[in-house]
């Protein structure tokens, strides 16, 4: 064994030994993938990726997604070994609480904090473990959000040029991401659109869980994958060094087609009494297992958390990242000063921000009586001058939820427009999407189907939410209200499923202004994932005591008074969405009746709750009587309001108009709720 060989087998060995020694600390962790894979690892970091520990934000960086995020020990390994800020200390936290390590690779940013020990205020939040790029262990998802990486990629390659965004994306996957359903809908996206820079290392093991894979997957995965139009390579040995660099130099050449390297590997290798078995996939070797498992490797078994003497400076010393970013640098001042218009495009697109004056065009857009899918058509065409870089679409359904960006052209394997086909394929498009938003660049990407649908995608969305990554959920058909297409197709319990939801934004507009200040509020004020639920049907414009300014500034807020009786109100009638309208036409009833009520719209929990006490309760006085109406189930409105009309239970196939009528979503069946609640 040559001298260089032997030196990368030092450093391949220290992300071993790493592994296994976190995994021991914490007793907890799966040791099996960074046993057989560390070689793969190495090569990624130390050899072949664009990549600088000093600022692991550089645009232009390649980006790796360890999909098989169980395996994260071998992330951490590798990230600590290239001089990322990731200390020896932060890997004997393995798993512990507050630690840069957790259970799986976490996208978590946070802001710096002073000498004071409070956070700067204007700082750029800093990643919590540097060099993760994506939030990944729930298996399928971390390929799927690296399809997205790959596509925002070459969407701003060819929208800004080469000389500032050029690199590839890296994954390694493993048999069970590749049993995911999710997985496949992304993978065979990919291969529909040639996404060329993205190069998958399959870990075939032949392992899960419960025991051998055969138990429930034998399918030819190259044979998939080429059907998929990928370009397949296969490595038989995961120790065999110069068979994964010629692998990867054959990936790095196929601009055309992603690449999936299938890379044989024995689970848990060199451990003499758990290698090859489902033993050392998900808990620690043992004290006993760990020891003989570094003597099979040559190194002091009794050492532990030890980096051998050179080990630092070989890792590192083949990357070429510090000086590609110097050389990126230099391009972009050249760059930037040619163009001063794409530069500030540029500016903006990484800002994540709309360019100026996108609240003036969306305030132009007239008032109209119109259901608020069609309503977000028109505000997509005002606003998508000012978001030159937002990508987007729906699975299979722009023609119904109408959420296509005009004269933007489509993305397919032979161009790049902004507007995706995704195809019926919603899990795959949230995580698509998901991706297009964590590389940066692509400001409030989207993806749209029924708000039923999001069942399918659940995963993604949760997701979303999870990594607080800056993405617009835009469902349709929001209601019962859709009609004859029945129960399967119409949402009941979804708004509340997406309410509980941390950190998700829930935006259900009452009409066109509010669907224009909904969209303004997302694309200028939240930070992270916002939701957008609009009707199929068609709603009048609210008669709103403030005009649409009132819309404007109580949308922002969460909540607003749609109406005001002129004397002191009895009851407050709440609606979101359509019902808004319907608690308008229930306040004239019970007027007629002699009894005053208010009129709120509460478009979104999330920025209410928000809001000051102060604010909450001139809006909701506590103590007053409240009703709400909404074309759902009620859970959840028992904080606001003393009764909630609803529908607790599955819609039915008959006329939109019919279902509300008996369903009791209808002006006198909340006035006659709000009239029992008063005692009148």
């Amino acid at each position: 064994m040559s001298t260089e060989q032997a030196t990368a087998n030092d450093s391949i060995n220290a992300i071993r030994t790493l592994s296994i020694d976190a995994i021991e600390a914490a007793n907890s962790g799966h040791p099996g993938l960074p046993l057989a894979f560390a070689p793969v690892a190495y090569l990624l970091y130390a050899e072949r990726m664009k990549h600088d520990p000093a600022d692991p934000l550089w645009p232009d960086r390649d980006r790796f997604v360890l999909s098989a995020g169980h395996g994260s020990m071998l992330q951490y390994a590798v990230l600590h070994l290239a001089g990322y800020d990731l200390s020896l200390d932060d890997l004997k936290a393995f798993r512990q609480w507050g630690s840069k390590t957790p259970g799986h690779p976490e996208r978590e940013f946070h802001v710096p904090v002073g000498d004071d020990g409070k956070p700067q205020p204007g700082a750029t939040p800093l990643p919590l473990t540097p060099g993760v790029e994506v939030t990944t262990g729930p298996l399928g998802q971390g390929i799927s959000n690296a399809v997205g990486i790959a596509a925002a990629e070459r969407y701003l390659r060819e929208t800004f040029g080469r000389e500032v965004q050029d690199h590839r994306t890296y994954v390694i996957a493993s048999d069970g991401d590749l049993m995911e359903g999710v997985s496949a809908e992304a993978s065979s996206f990919a291969g529909h659109v040639g996404l060329g820079r993205l190069i998958v290392l399959y870990d075939d093991n032949s392992i899960s869980l419960d025991g051998p894979t055969s138990l429930s997957f034998d399918e030819d995965v190259e044979a998939r994958y080429q059907a998929y139009g990928w370009q397949t390579l296969r490595v038989d040995d995961a120790n065999d060094l110069d068979a994964l660099r010629a692998a990867l130099d054959a990936a790095e050449a196929e601009e055309s087609r992603p690449t999936l390297i299938h890379v044989r590997s024995i689970i848990g290798w060199p451990s003499p009494n758990k290698q090859g078995t489902h033993k050392a996939h998900g808990s620690p070797l043992g004290a006993e297992e760990a020891r003989l498992t570094k003597e099979a490797l040559g190194v002091d078994p009794d050492a532990t958390f030890s980096v051998p003497a050179g080990v630092y400076d070989q890792f590192r010393a083949g990357n070429r990242g510090p000086a590609e970013r110097a050389a990126w640098k230099e391009r972009f001042a050249a760059w930037r000063e040619a163009d001063a218009d794409r530069a500030r495009a540029w500016d903006a697109a990484w800002a994540g921000k709309p360019l100026p004056g996108l609240q003036d065009a969306l305030r132009a857009v007239p008032a109209e009586k119109e259901a608020t899918r069609v309503s977000g058509k028109r505000a997509m065409a005002a606003f998508a001058p000012f978001v030159p870089t937002l990508v987007g679409g729906a699975a299979d359904l722009a023609s119904s939820t109408n959420t296509v960006l005009p004269d933007a052209g489509d993305y397919t394997r032979d161009a790049v427009g902004q507007n995706v086909h995704f195809g019926v394929r919603e899990h795959g498009m949230g995580a698509i999407v998901n991706g297009l938003a964590a590389h940066g660049g692509i400001v409030r990407p989207y993806g749209s189907t029924f708000l039923q649908f999001v069942d399918y995608m659940r995963g993604a969305v949760r997701l979303s939410a999870l990594q607080n990554l800056p993405v617009a959920w835009v469902y349709t058909h929001d209601s019962v209200a859709l009609g004859e297409d029945g129960p399967t197709h119409q949402p009941v319990e979804h708004l509340a499923s997406l309410r509980a939801i941390p950190n998700l934004v829930v935006l259900r507009p009452g009409d066109s202004v509010e669907t224009q200040a909904a969209w303004a509020a997302i694309l200028e004020d939240v930070d992270g994932p916002a939701v957008l639920a609009f009707s199929r049907q068609g709603i009048a414009p609210l008669p709103r005591d403030g005009g649409d300014d009132a819309a404007w500034e109580g949308v922002r807020r969460g909540g607003y008074v749609v109406k005001e009786p002129a004397e002191d109100p009895a009851v407050v009638l709440v609606g979101t969405g359509a019902e808004v309208g319907v608690a308008v036409d229930a306040a004239a009833l019970l007027g007629e009746q002699g009894i005053a009520a208010r009129v709120v719209s509460l478009p979104s929990w999330e920025l209410f709750d928000a809001q000051d006490d102060e604010y909450r309760e001139s809006v909701l006085p506590v103590g007053l009587p409240s009703v709400s109406v909404e074309a759902a189930v009620t859970f959840g409105w028992e904080r606001y309001v003393d009764v909630a009309v609803g529908i607790d239970r599955f819609g039915a196939s008959a006329p939109g108009t019919e279902l509300l009528e008996r369903f009791g979503i209808t002006p006198s069946a909340v006035a006659g709720r709000a009239q029992e609640l008063l005692g009148a």
